[in-house]
């Protein structure tokens, strides 16, 4: 078996070089054997191999340390030193050895961007009717300048002499359960397989820019609080080639003071005085469509209720709609003169033949209902 060279003599570099000198000694040997380059060569590729091996160990601080105290048996398993380990324990060597492990985002290969979140409020009114809005967003696009190149303008970006372009490079590790090997991000191009060397002022050598826009927006009438609604391809771009991500909006509508909504249907309460719920009337009513004349039947009774059709929100993606439910609260008069308080005794007095004897209490209204069951509190009499 070969004897392994030194590290530091493959880089050609002093045992006290530090990480630029590392650095700068392998780009300049990796690109003198990389393959690509050095066809005719039969010995490159075990070259490149060997200085791709040696910087991978130097380039690492806990790798370089436990180098300088075991040489290759440190590397190899002989004298291993669990200090060395970059396990968070055993779930990550199991991890590693039945995926494959390796992390980061794919360089090769389109890839689709990122989805984007906008929670937008509408009013109640908006949200039974429809409503086209324009609202503004900032996503991630390709920078113009550079083309999403990120590199200046009349350069280029210089292909990674570690991965060959390719964004992933290959790790060994030395666990007690034997030496396995791993594929991860390029530690020295990030996973992209190029080097900037000279980056574009706008985007910083990213390619990419956090741009705002606005985008046109058509929501549907019927639409329900909580809903959510998706913008095809308008989240960030996409990377090498992929499609963009959508934008999803979640709906919140805000309370109507005086309605309130089951699915297309809405709900409100009208007051009437003892007299229009016994002989009937004609009232006015506040609607989504305005002031609306609503029949009242004589006898009317406290807690029924009555319809206006077709007056209240719209089905989704439909132009029928639901019906406006009025729920009838009987007022009871609290200040009554002598003379009303006499009449009103005469008159309960022909309905049953005998005196009436006043009484306390009073009925809870459709709302004060609902108030207190979303409350859990309890206000029996």
């Amino acid at each position: 078996m070969a004897t392994k060279r030194d590290y530091y003599e493959v880089l050609g570099v002093s045992r006290d070089a530090g990480t630029d000198e590392i650095k700068k000694a392998y780009r300049k040997l990796a690109r003198k054997y990389h393959p690509d380059v050095n066809r005719e060569d039969e010995d490159a590729a075990d070259k490149f191999k060997e200085v791709q091996e040696a910087y991978g160990v130097l380039s690492n601080e806990e790798k370089r340390s436990q180098y300088d105290r075991f040489g290759h048996a440190g590397m190899d398993g002989q004298g291993f030193d669990f200090s060395g380990m970059e396990f968070g324990g055993f779930g990550d060597i199991f991890d590693m050895f039945f995926s494959g492990g390796g992390s980061g985002r794919r360089s090769q290969g389109p890839v689709k961007g990122d989805d984007l979140r906008l929670d937008l409020a509408i009013a109640f009114e908006e949200a039974c009717f429809g409503v086209e809005k324009d609202v503004e967003i900032v996503r991630e696009e390709i920078c113009g300048t550079c083309d999403g190149t990120g590199a200046q303008a009349g350069t280029e970006a210089e292909t990674c002499m570690n991965c060959g372009g390719t964004g992933k490079e290959t790790t060994f590790q030395q666990t007690p359960f034997g030496r396995f090997q791993s594929t991860r991000s390029c530690h020295v191009c990030g996973g992209t397989g190029k080097i900037i060397n000279n980056p574009c002022g706008d985007c910083h050598g990213k390619g990419r820019r956090s741009v705002r826009k606005q985008i046109h927006l058509n929501i549907p009438g019927g639409v329900q609080n909580g809903a959510r609604l998706r913008v095809s391809n308008e989240g960030d771009h996409g990377y090498y080639g992929g499609p963009p991500g959508n934008l999803y909006v979640f709906i919140k509508v805000k309370p109507h003071k005086t309605f309130l909504r089951e699915k297309d249907h809405v709900h409100s309460t009208i007051s009437l005085n003892m007299v229009q719920a016994a002989l009937g009337d004609q009232v006015e009513v506040d609607t989504l469509d305005g002031t609306k004349t609503l029949e009242v039947p004589a006898g009317i009774q406290q807690g029924q209720t009555l319809k206006m059709r077709k007056l209240g929100a719209k089905k989704l993606r439909s132009e029928d709609r639901g019906d406006h439910v009025f729920h009838v609260e009987v007022v009871i008069p609290r200040d009554l003169s002598d003379d009303q308080k006499e009449l009103l005794r005469q008159f309960g007095q022909s309905l049953t033949g005998k005196q009436v004897r006043p009484t306390a209490g009073r009925h809870k209204g459709f709302f004060e209902k609902v108030r207190e069951a979303l409350s859990g509190e309890d206000h029996s009499v």
